[in-house]
């Protein structure tokens, strides 16, 4: 997987009322950015009805650094963080990050996921599909 950049305008229905980004809102613009990869590369909502197996979340690690307010422009990163070797492997590990206007590193996540089977109900070795869509 190479890295993919997005840009995402931070809006005003993203704000607590501390005024800047809710807690649970980085995970829901981390999840529209990993659609928007998916999409680009081939296995979006079309290929994941047909073919009946999609990307499962298993764990997160997010860190928040800097606040994020109404209207800011971000930037979304999306990178493989697999560092051991993927044969055989269903597990596999990505990295997103949210930065700032300014360059700076404003929310740090890395997620665990694997290749669902919606009809087994388990997690399954990526098919050929998935590897190339998630550049595997």
């Amino acid at each position: 997987m190479s890295r993919f950049e997005s840009t995402y305008l931070i809006r005003e229905t993203h704000i607590d009322i501390f005024g800047h980004v809710n807690n649970a809102t980085y995970l829901q613009i981390f999840e529209e950015s990993r659609w928007d990869y998916l999409t680009a590369h081939g296995y979006g909502l079309t290929q994941i009805q047909h073919f009946k197996k999609g990307p499962v979340m298993l764990e997160c690690r997010i860190r928040f650094l800097k606040e994020l307010h109404a209207r800011d422009e971000i930037i979304l990163t999306l990178e493989n963080a697999t560092t051991e070797s993927k044969a055989q492997q269903k597990v596999f590990q990505l990295r997103q990050q949210m930065i700032d206007s300014q360059g700076e590193l404003a929310c740090d996540a890395v997620f665990s996921y694997g290749l669902f089977d919606i009809h087994t109900r388990r997690l399954i070795e990526p098919t050929y599909e998935w590897k190339m869509a998630m550049g595997i």
